[in-house]
């Protein structure tokens, strides 16, 4: 139950940073995996909305590109939500091969061991 001192908006837009981009957790639809985090502007976010093919910026190369683009591991958007203070996106998809850009199904496959991190096994 929210308390009743907290106002939550019926409305709300992306919060941009600085350099007109948001933060985008991808999650897996079907299970709740997380995947993968990236960066989106506007324009990557709105031919997401409109294509269902999601599109990220690159802040490397400054550009957008559409996931699986050249690998063949797209990500086919089930639904999009904003945080509640507007500055992060979820975006859950059905994903098509690995998330990483090194083939792995998720980009999250450290994990911290005694003073180091290391590789965890895929299951």
């Amino acid at each position: 139950m929210v308390p009743d001192s907290v106002h939550i908006p019926l409305n709300i837009i992306p919060n941009w940073n600085d350099e007109g981009l948001i933060p985008a957790v991808t999650q897996d639809a079907d299970n709740g995996e997380v995947l993968m985090l990236a960066w989106m502007n506007a324009e990557a976010l709105e031919k997401t909305l409109t294509s269902g093919d999601v599109v990220y910026w690159s802040r490397s190369r400054r550009e957008l590109w559409r996931k699986g683009a050249t690998s063949g591991n797209t990500q086919q958007l089930v639904e999009a939500r904003l945080d509640c203070d507007g500055d992060t996106l979820l975006l859950r998809v059905h994903q098509k091969g690995g998330a990483c850009h090194t083939g792995r199904r998720s980009c999250f496959f450290y994990a911290p061991h005694e003073s180091e991190w290391k590789l965890v096994a895929e299951e």
